[in-house]
């Protein structure tokens, strides 16, 4: 349960990092945990596009979500350029997730300002919650409770757990097995007693399995018995807060089953659902959509590569007309950034990365060559 009232976007206040007279939503002053808890009490579902670094997280936020996924294997191929199967550490996910959690609360202060001089009115942006992945644990519960504790004071909303073998994989690899029961509910409880014990008791912690492709298990069940028999044993625990079944594809029929048989002995049983980037959802002739799932008991519904495939779609299509046209692939795109009507806040990267609010925050503190005297007087037609 939520420890105190979330507020809302509309209540203002002021900023001790603010210049007087900029205020932001109240709700910044609210932990993440418990703001993510009270909007699965209230939505009828929470969305998080996946992203792997702070700028991602910003564009989430600037657009209005109100969750950021942080994904692990779009954080393999965005930090060291590799696939996901368990080859970076908690320490380096931690740290990116720490980042990522700084940055959004530092994007708040920045498009509160807008910026002034230039009449671009300030925007009051909620900072959504972030879901990071926690893999497999990087380890035993010792090593649980080490990541627990960095993701927790970094501020961090929520993590997911999985059953697999170390070094896990991606759960659409083939290949995965199975961790025992126990060791899995000892995990649970290692990341639920961590945050318990630094005070966050909103911590949301959700378990994973990939029971439904695994090959290998302890048990002697598999497919669809094993990850039912996961999922409830998981949940006779009493730690999840959300349980999530890795599917690998997008039928729809398997999603109800799996769903309905966890309801069977638990009614009220939330899911988070992988929406994920590895299904030719185009092909779907009647892909599940956010609403459907909301009515199975889905709570938290994410996209794990959506970033990484954005990225890779937009910068590959700039290089291809950069190697074609040259200098007028970049125009072409410069052209489309700032085409009327278009809400792209990036085109001015001084404006994103919060230049008026370092010159308005630098004056206000006597920082050295900060302040609109020092902002070169270039005409806004020809630079950003």
């Amino acid at each position: 349960m939520a420890t105190v009232a979330v507020p809302q976007a509309t209540e203002l206040v002021p900023s001790p990092l603010l210049p007087d007279g900029f205020k932001v939503p109240a709700s910044r002053f609210v932990h993440p945990s418990t703001r993510m808890r009270e909007l699965l009490a209230t939505e009828p579902f929470l969305f998080g596009p996946g992203v792997y670094d702070p700028m991602g997280a910003q564009l989430v936020m600037y657009h209005g979500y109100k969750a950021v996924y942080f994904s692990g294997y779009s954080f393999a191929i965005g930090h060291l350029g590799t696939t996901d199967m368990d080859l970076y550490s908690s320490v380096e996910i931690a740290d990116a997730a720490r980042r990522t959690v700084s940055g959004l609360r530092k994007f708040q202060l920045t498009m509160a300002v807008g910026d002034p001089e230039k009449g671009v009115a300030a925007r009051h942006l909620d900072i959504p919650p972030v879901i990071v992945d926690m893999d497999g644990g990087y380890g035993n519960i010792f090593n649980v409770q080490r990541t627990t504790e960095l993701y927790v004071t970094a501020g961090v909303a929520a993590a997911h757990i999985e059953d697999q073998v170390l070094p896990k994989r991606c759960g659409h690899i083939g290949g995965k097995a199975l961790i025992p029961v126990n060791e899995m509910v000892g995990k649970l409880r290692m990341a639920r007693a961590v945050a318990d014990d630094l005070g966050n008791r909103d911590f949301v912690v959700i378990a994973r399995t990939d029971g439904l492709s695994a090959v290998d298990a302890p048990e002697p069940l598999r497919k669809m018995e094993l990850a039912v028999d996961r999922g409830l044993r998981y949940l006779d625990s009493g730690i999840p807060d959300l349980l999530w079944c890795e599917f690998p594809t997008s039928d729809r029929g398997t999603v109800e089953t799996f769903t309905q048989q966890i309801k069977q002995r638990f009614p009220q049983a939330r899911f988070a659902f992988n929406w994920s980037s590895s299904f030719k959802w185009f092909k779907d002739p009647n892909p599940m959509t956010f609403a459907e799932l909301g009515e199975m008991g889905v709570k938290f519904i994410f996209i794990t590569l959506g970033a990484q495939h954005a990225e890779g779609h937009g910068l590959s299509v700039l290089l291809q007309a950069m190697s074609k046209d040259q200098q007028d692939g970049y125009i072409a795109l410069q052209r489309k950034e700032f085409e009327q009507g278009q809400d792209f806040p990036t085109r001015s990267h001084h404006f994103f990365s919060g230049v008026p609010y370092h010159h308005l925050v630098g004056k206000a503190y006597d920082a050295a060559r900060l302040g609109q005297e020092y902002a070169e007087a270039l005409p806004e037609d020809r630079v950003v």
